[in-house]
């Protein structure tokens, strides 16, 4: 029995280690001095949001980029409350979407397309803010390379509480997985929050046909649909003054419901790598818990114990503490309590999004 768990945990660390080779592979970029040229739509789908909307468009009126390059389409989700746009420099309009499948964020994106004007869209979340280089850093990378998508960084703006770190570290692994998936060539995941296309390749891949009955994925599935048919067009961008920061959630049943909705799309992933990926990270997970109820029942001794968990960690924090660095130039806190939560929690995500529901936004979904 215990060979078996060294061989998962041999697996689980080779492909690990890959992931960061593939993070070294892909080169941070800086802007240049080059002249904006690139015209956008920045589209915000958005639910009862009155709090975090302003923030967000505060944060548009700072970008460092001219107003005639770029305009903001607010799509309102059937809010309880209509949101009243204020004055503002840039253009900015407001449309309701218009529900035609299961996901919500896919027709509200769908609703917005066929009001964008400009050459390339660019996504966001309402409780995100931009910094004032983001446009400017896309644009200039635009400029510089042959692209007709691109995939940005996200992460959380913390306060000093153990349940942000928690939260911090899941995305830190989650960033550093994408990250290294697309330096290894296999880039199967995105976050939506920072995230930019052309309109005519949303046009030439049916926009979110085929995956429309799936609550959530209106990145990782057009980013996957993009790869399979222009896999040289599509790249990261790993660039810290493109990082967009979001919101952690203020509470543990929003955060499982949310890691959920993540989760459950997993099986609907064209990317065989993806597929294969979440598997290993899944039963490398699972196989520590496993070895842990084990231990505490007497079947595994101690020095196993402590063995797997140290060589697990190891090759994790190499990936988590070069990927926190890139995003966020502060150390990793509560590393050891929140590593251990984590591989309960990821497991019980995984088991729970195979035939569980969950909530977003008031509503709730069916896997």
């Amino acid at each position: 029995m215990i060979f078996a768990f060294f061989i998962i945990l041999t697996i689980y660390i080779v492909n690990i280690g890959l992931l960061i080779y593939g993070f070294f592979k892909v080169k941070q970029y800086q802007k240049t001095d080059l002249n904006p040229q690139t015209s956008f739509t920045i589209i915000v789908p958005f639910r009862n949001e009155e709090e975090n909307l302003p923030k967000l468009l505060h944060s548009f009126s700072n970008l460092n980029y001219p107003t005639d390059l770029f305009e903001v389409i607010l799509v309102d989700d059937n809010s309880k409350k209509k949101f009243q746009v204020s004055h503002f420099t840039f253009h900015i309009s407001q449309i309701n979407n218009i529900r035609v499948s299961n996901s919500p964020k896919k027709d509200a994106i769908t609703t917005a397309m066929h009001h964008v004007k400009t050459n390339w869209v660019i996504t966001t979340d309402a409780d995100c803010i931009v910094s004032k280089n983001w446009l400017l850093t896309f644009d200039n990378y635009i400029q510089e390379n042959k692209v007709s998508m691109l995939a940005g960084a996200v992460t959380y703006a913390c306060e000093n509480s153990f349940l942000h770190h928690f939260q911090q570290l899941d995305l830190t692994s989650l960033q550093g997985a994408t990250i290294g998936s697309f330096g290894l060539n296999k880039g199967f995941m995105c976050n939506g929050a920072n995230f930019a296309y052309t309109k005519s390749l949303f046009k030439s891949l049916n926009g979110f046909d085929g995956n429309d009955k799936i609550a959530s994925g209106d990145d990782v599935f057009l980013l996957q649909k993009a790869i399979e048919k222009f896999p040289n067009e599509v790249h990261y961008l790993k660039a810290k003054e493109a990082i967009v920061l979001t919101k952690p959630t203020e509470d543990w049943k929003s955060l499982f419901y949310q890691r959920v909705r993540w989760a459950a799309k997993t099986s609907s992933y064209k990317s065989k790598f993806g597929k294969y990926l979440g598997l290993i990270v899944f039963f490398g997970n699972l196989s520590f818990v496993i070895a842990f109820f084990l231990f505490l029942f007497g079947i595994f001794g101690y020095p196993f114990l402590v063995v797997f968990a140290f060589l697990k960690f190891a090759i994790d924090f190499v990936l988590l503490y070069k990927t926190n660095h890139f995003l966020t130039n502060t150390k990793i806190k509560s590393l050891l309590l929140s590593s251990l939560l984590y591989l309960f929690f990821s497991s019980t995500v995984a088991l729970y999004s195979l035939f569980g529901s969950y909530e977003w936004k008031d509503r709730k979904f069916k896997m």
